[in-house]
């Protein structure tokens, strides 16, 4: 696996570890020359920092396989620079996220336009990071190393999993990661548990009118849907699935784009 970005000590990123604590030593310093190796970025960055440093170049991902590799993210991110894969872990087991650092702040840009695109079977989602919450990820493996992900062993970190334990609950739930395959049936014998009827499953459809993975599930009150959390990143069929608490314009706004 070969990592393009590069620093300003002439690393040429294969070493993930050491170069991780080079990113934290150097401070802005690691920001050097414009990339020359990518097609996308042959001219010199537009941008013009006067005043501040420049934008620290992490994104996150959130719905990676569990058999994700760097190799994968790199892959993904394919005409980028690569400079830093970093895995999330809660109670030693993956999360399906991840922090990605890029060569330079321009690229975060492109790697937005990845959102909701496929990694195998599965769609993942990009969000700007900050430099901040990728630190306090690498403070987790610093910390406790007993974690670890199928092909890399890190430690756990904290996820989006305390948002969802604070999140007021209105009886909704979005489920995320559903296979293409699955239909009301399937969502109700998930759910067994919880009095449910079809009639309160909206399956979400994407621009060309097939499922996009998602759904949302009207619970009896929010007690139900706060209860039913407890299945979250449990199975259906092959795939784990998460869940999160929504509200009903969320759910309206997300079946109607489908219609």
């Amino acid at each position: 696996m070969f990592y393009r970005g590069k620093y300003t000590d002439g690393a040429d990123g294969r070493e993930m570890g050491a170069k991780r604590q080079r990113i934290i030593d150097q401070g802005h310093s690691f920001y050097g020359n414009s990339p020359g190796s990518s097609f996308m970025y042959t001219a010199p960055p537009p941008y013009s920092y006067v005043s501040e440093p420049p934008p620290f170049p992490v994104v996150r991902l959130r719905g990676l396989p569990f058999n994700c590799t760097e190799a994968d993210v790199a892959e993904f991110f394919h005409g980028l620079d690569v400079v830093d894969v970093l895995f999330v872990h809660k109670n030693g087991k993956f999360t399906g996220e991840a922090f990605c650092v890029l060569g330079y702040p321009l690229q975060v840009d492109f790697a937005l336009q990845k959102n909701r695109q496929n990694m195998g079977r599965r769609y993942v989602e990009v969000f700007r990071s900050k430099r901040q919450e990728y630190y306090k990820a690498i403070a987790n493996e610093v910390g406790d190393a007993r974690g670890g992900s199928p092909r890399r062993n890190a430690p756990r970190a904290k996820s989006s999993d305390e948002a969802k334990e604070s999140a007021e609950h209105t009886g909704i739930l979005r489920l995320r990661g559903l296979p293409f395959s699955a239909g009301k049936d399937d969502i109700v014998e998930f759910f067994k548990d919880f009095v449910l009827s079809e009639d309160a499953i909206h399956i979400v459809l994407n621009s060309e009118g097939r499922p996009s993975g998602e759904a949302f599930v009207e619970f009896a009150n929010a007690e139900d849907s706060k209860a039913a959390m407890a299945k979250d990143r449990m199975t259906l069929g092959c795939r784990y699935i998460e869940l999160f608490p929504s509200f009903p314009e969320e759910m309206d706004d997300a079946v109607s784009r489908g219609r």
